[in-house]
């Protein structure tokens, strides 16, 4: 069980000589290290304007420096205008507050193993890049004849609404019909009434963050997991623990563990086509974990966009649940289109009233144009012959970069009976986070195992996208970054 603390004391974690934070000309001197744990904290407003900084006795103590480094580096700091000298009084922040910066909340991360590092590297990459890293499929998987032919339909017929005007907060009723269906074919029974469009999976997350928990309060996530799970609650200055993934689900024993000792407000995960890793819950586990989250009173987050990947579904919290304490969320951007957000949630009819006041604060109304396009293509059959051919391509497609990785040295952690993901482990001795440095050079986008992982013990995983993985230029790009990183 691992964990990450919002940095709200003053303990010696990101902020010692020699880390990686901007100092300015001096970063790596004593003075430079006490510099850089003030910045780091007025960047990540732990220290918001007018806060007092410790006396300079005892943050000398805590950095393991003399007096007088911190007496310089107070100095220093008041003439950038950071922090203000009051006589007699001390050293306080000065104002205004300094821009949010992710990065700087928590121990500072190496950029290869950073999930912004995963993210931006997959998004602002040229078409001359390779991106086996990224999670989401490439644009010619998609169909794009069905978009486009929807698109004319709804220029065509679309009202001045539709095309001009906010949508509602719940979003297009024959959609949220059309869901209500779709979830009921997997056990999960949700009126159109419980069901919420969102702009997409993230928003639903953020959303339920922000209606949910408070900056402080723990919420648990699996071990590894999907790295923007890490980002988005890093942003809502919760309290982080982790806990070990297995092929059948979370580590039992250690969720209780957990629990008992952290008392988490909130739990988000996959049920199905668990992301990174491919695999799928139990029943068993299912049925466990729901009887452990009702005695601590815990609600899950059910994050299920990877859904129409499965060829056999696997069992959903909120199917056995009923929406009680469980919420489950989708969206179409995998499977469909990611440039026209689509997303939703489903949950209890008073939670619901709840979001639609945070959807009206964050992002007034929906978005009527996305929702009408996701709509016409799934009402008319053309989704579902997608769907099919799309399951059986990404099977061939798993098969093959399976076996290639492979032949190169890389052993699988469990077989996937759905989706785009392997997680595969490296030989012994080689770490992920080089791996993947090296493979950047050439052209090659990489997803090294501790982006997912809150405990960072994922050193030797790699995430691959198979359906970005038909290039043989990966696996050379692969092959010869492991054999000059066994050189060195």
């Amino acid at each position: 069980m691992t964990e990450i603390a919002p940095n709200g004391g003053w303990e010696r974690t990101g902020a010692q000589s020699g880390d990686e934070v901007d100092a300015g000309p001096e970063s790596g001197t004593r003075v430079g290290a006490v510099m850089a744990a003030i910045r780091q904290r007025v960047a990540g407003r732990t220290l918001s304007p007018g806060a007092k900084l410790p006396s300079i006795r005892g943050f000398a103590k805590v950095m393991g420096v003399s007096n007088s480094t911190v007496v310089e580096a107070y100095d220093r700091l008041a003439a950038e205008g950071l922090i203000q000298s009051r006589p007699g009084s001390g050293f306080y922040v000065a104002g205004p507050v300094a821009p949010l910066v992710l990065t700087e909340i928590g121990p500072r991360l190496d950029r290869a193993i950073d999930p912004f590092w995963v993210s931006r590297q997959s998004l602002t990459a040229g078409a001359e890049t390779l991106k086996p890293g990224c999670g989401w499929l490439p644009a010619d998987w998609m169909p794009q004849a069905d978009i486009r032919r929807s698109l004319r339909a709804l220029s065509r017929s679309g009202t001045d609404a539709t095309l001009a005007d906010y949508g509602t907060p719940l979003g297009l009723p024959a959609l949220r019909q059309l869901l209500s269906r779709r979830m009921a074919e997997r056990g999960i029974a949700a009126s159109p009434e419980q069901i919420m469009l969102t702009e997409s999976g993230t928003q639903a997350i953020d959303l339920l963050c922000r209606f949910l928990v408070e900056p402080g309060d723990t919420v648990l996530v699996d071990d590894p997991c999907y790295f923007n799970f890490l980002a988005l609650l890093r942003a809502h200055r919760v309290k982080i623990v982790g806990v070990p993934y297995t092929p059948t689900g979370p580590d039992m024993e250690r969720f209780a563990a957990a629990l008992t000792e952290h008392r988490p407000r909130l739990y988000i995960t996959n049920s199905a086509v668990h992301n990174p890793t491919g695999a799928a819950l139990s029943p068993v586990t299912a049925h466990r974990l729901l009887k452990l989250a009702e005695q601590a009173g815990l609600t899950i987050v059910e994050d299920d966009i990877f859904a129409d990947f499965e060829h056999e579904p696997a069992p959903r919290l909120s199917a056995f649940d009923g929406l009680e304490r469980v919420i489950h969320i989708g969206s179409f951007s995998k499977t469909l289109t990611a440039a026209a957000r689509c997303g939703f949630i489903a949950a209890r009819p008073d939670w619901i009233e709840g979001l639609i006041d945070l959807k009206i604060a964050t992002s007034f109304g929906g978005n009527p144009v996305s929702a009408e396009l996701v709509h016409s293509i799934l009402k008319d059959g053309s989704y579902r012959k997608h769907i099919g051919a799309l399951r059986d391509r990404l099977s061939r497609a798993r098969s093959e970069v399976g076996r290639r990785l492979r032949t190169l040295g890389l052993s699988p952690w469990t077989e996937p009976r759905g989706g785009m993901f392997l997680w595969y482990s490296l030989p012994d001795g080689l770490d992920a986070a080089d791996i993947a440095r090296r493979a950047l050079a050439d052209n090659v986008v990489l997803a090294p195992g501790n982006a997912f992982s809150v405990s960072q013990t994922a050193t030797r995983f790699l995430r691959f996208n198979v359906a970005q993985s038909g290039d043989a230029k990966v696996f050379a790009a692969v092959e010869r970054a492991m054999s000059v990183a066994g050189e060195t």
